[in-house]
């Protein structure tokens, strides 16, 4: 028995895990459509891109613990060599009636109907459906509700607010992150300090009357044996606390280096000499470079766990060195030192 399942992932909620877990359920194996960019965008101003919702989405399904596949569809009917051989449709009551188009589709093509199993809408707290658009907007967490830590993130960059958003739940559990189109007040092309001060500024613009707010930005930096790029991660709370991290560091090619010393930007030097356009909202340059082997997201995610370190250990404010808490995630604390 062949279950499917299919939606646009932009952010993976409750309401998705519910009609995930059906389709495993009944499903020996199960196949996943998720929309293409262009399909996804046909309906909304603005989607995360799709190796982002396709890299959260196969992470989830590897703890499933039976055999699935992703096909990125451009209708709601899929590509036929992959959506033929299914008996079951998973469904929402949302949905019932695309898949009853399936069907009859399906009929007039001489395939036989799925059966379609139908799961209930998962509501938020605040009585409506829960919504990827809501949660993006900050409204509230994955699981729909609102009493979870506020974070703004000083950029609309999806890359950037999906990495804040993976490092968070990790260590606070439910969060709500809030994307906040604010000036860095330095060049489009960072360098050297520029780069700390505008994930600073980031911060600073975004924080308003969230709890927290993370500015994050990429420069570049000449050292001994050609130009580097590093991010750097700014975290300020309502207190006044500021902290702050890197990233891992890679070095560009020299005819890259020359083009950004010339006065171009990393995007617009990528873009001459390898023709790759869009870097930044994409897998970056990084992911380009290294072949895939790293991209934007994860290098962001460690520059965010960098500048999370100091709030996560006492011992860089303790006075008693002896002595400190290590906050663990989602708020577990070990103590250390000396009983």
């Amino acid at each position: 028995m062949i279950s499917a399942v299919a939606g646009t992932f932009d952010v993976l909620h409750d309401g998705h895990v519910q009609l995930i877990r059906r389709a495993f359920e009944v499903g020996d194996s199960v196949v996943v459509g998720i929309t293409s960019d262009e399909m996804a965008s046909s309906t909304r101003r603005d989607i995360v891109p799709l190796y982002l919702r396709q890299k959260a989405l196969e992470q989830f399904l590897s703890s499933m613990g039976k055999p699935w596949r992703v096909a990125v569809i451009d209708d709601m009917y899929g590509p036929a060599d992959v959506m033929d051989p299914v008996d079951v449709l998973v469904v929402s009551e949302e949905t019932v009636e695309n898949g009853r188009k399936v069907n009859e589709y399906r009929r007039s093509r001489g395939v036989k109907p799925l059966e379609l199993s139908v799961v209930p809408l998962v509501m938020a707290e605040d009585g409506s459906k829960i919504s990827a658009g809501a949660i993006l907007e900050g409204r509230y967490s994955r699981d729909g509700t609102s009493a979870a830590k506020d974070i703004a993130v000083g950029s609309l960059n999806h890359v950037k607010v999906e990495a804040v958003r993976t490092v968070m739940e990790r260590i606070f559990g439910n969060v709500r992150i809030t994307a906040v189109d604010v000036s860095s007040e330095v060049p489009p092309q960072p360098f050297e300090e520029q780069t700390r001060q505008g994930a600073v500024n980031r911060a600073k613009n975004a924080l308003g009357g969230h709890e927290m707010a993370v500015g994050i930005e990429a420069g570049v930096f000449e050292k001994e044996d050609g130009l580097y790029d590093f991010q750097y991660c700014a975290v300020l709370d309502r207190d006044g606390r500021l902290t702050v991290g890197t990233g891992s560091g890679f070095m560009y090619p020299p005819e890259v280096a020359g083009y950004v010393r010339g006065g171009m930007t990393v995007g617009d030097a990528v873009k001459k000499v390898f023709g790759s356009t869009d870097i930044g909202k994409k897998q970056g340059a990084v992911g380009l470079l290294s072949g895939g082997l790293l991209d934007r997201k994860s290098l962001t995610e460690q520059s965010v766990t960098a500048a999370m370190i100091p709030r996560l250990n006492d011992s860089y404010v303790a006075r008693d060195r002896d002595r400190f808490r290590l906050r663990l995630p989602y708020g577990r604390i070990e103590d250390k030192g000396p009983r």
